[in-house]
């Protein structure tokens, strides 16, 4: 496959890597930009993967818990740019359809669509404000959870939203622990709550990555599967939800930091939005 300066471009653009490490990633990885994504981790490379080609990259995320505080949602509402995220109307359409969200309960992002909003779906809500702006708009995620408590944080700017849910209620200052571990995902961004959480194929992949790294650095054969292990264990603690650093004391576990308030307490599941990631 010819690799373009656009492609190259566009790899660059995605991880913040140098222009000839994309080429040759591109190169050999046939134009497949998840591969080359993983050859240029492989070979020691920092990156900072975004989201280069969508183009309704703008908007407004929102999240909400029920007054009981037993189910939450989180909404993603996408615009083309900052301007219209920011209208009246467009706000408080969104801010509609996630109070009906907590209200109706819908199951999935298709069952909330097809809700009413004023005679009107939220699908048709949706295509009759590109109607009025003329941009193009989705209602481009939702999730939910429905625990014994959960807990809902909207960051500043309403570009970035998380819930949580807890195995138990009644617990002393939930309001204050549980928005911290939901301001913990939010600014950490963890892919799993817990090690036994993560996808077979994530960990296949972490443990191929950690032995290329350190083949390239020139480690024995037969030292490989144990560095790649190390390494793994690295990983579940910078992204595993109870694993990782308390990120108002480091010496602390977000796991220990729950079981401070209540031994039993856990996190059941959690979402995280934010747009452009």
């Amino acid at each position: 496959m010819a690799i373009t300066a656009a492609d190259v471009n566009k790899l660059r653009q995605m991880t913040g890597a140098g222009m000839m490490d994309c080429k040759n990633a591109l190169v050999e990885s046939d134009g497949d930009f998840d591969k080359a994504i993983d050859i240029l981790r492989k070979k020691g490379q920092k990156l900072a993967v975004k989201r280069a080609d969508r183009d309704a990259n703008q908007g407004i995320v929102i999240a909400k818990v029920t007054s009981d505080k037993t189910f939450g949602a989180v909404i993603m509402l996408n615009c083309e740019t900052d301007f219209v995220a920011k209208n009246e109307e467009f706000v408080d359409f969104a801010n509609t359809v996630i109070e009906l969200a907590i209200s109706a309960k819908p199951a999935d992002l298709e069952a909330l669509k097809a809700l009413t909003i004023n005679g009107r779906t939220v699908a048709e809500g949706v295509t009759d404000l590109t109607g009025k702006t003329g941009e193009k708009m989705e209602m481009a995620h939702y999730n939910c959870i429905e625990a014994p408590a959960v807990v809902a944080y909207n960051h500043f700017g309403n570009r970035l939203a998380t819930i949580v849910g807890f195995n138990k209620a009644g617990v002393a200052n939930f309001d204050e622990f549980g928005k911290h571990v939901a301001m913990q995902v939010a600014a950490m961004s963890p892919i799993a709550v817990d090690k036994d959480d993560v996808a077979k194929d994530v960990i296949d992949r972490e443990i191929e990555i950690g032995k290329e790294q350190a083949r390239l650095e020139g480690k024995p054969e037969e030292m490989l599967e144990k560095i790649a292990l190390g390494k793994l264990n690295k990983f579940y603690k910078e992204s595993t939800l109870l694993n990782q650093e308390f990120i108002n004391d480091s010496k602390l576990t977000v796991r220990d930091y729950i079981q401070k308030a209540d031994k039993e307490l856990t996190v059941k599941k959690f979402y995280r939005l934010q747009l452009g990631a």
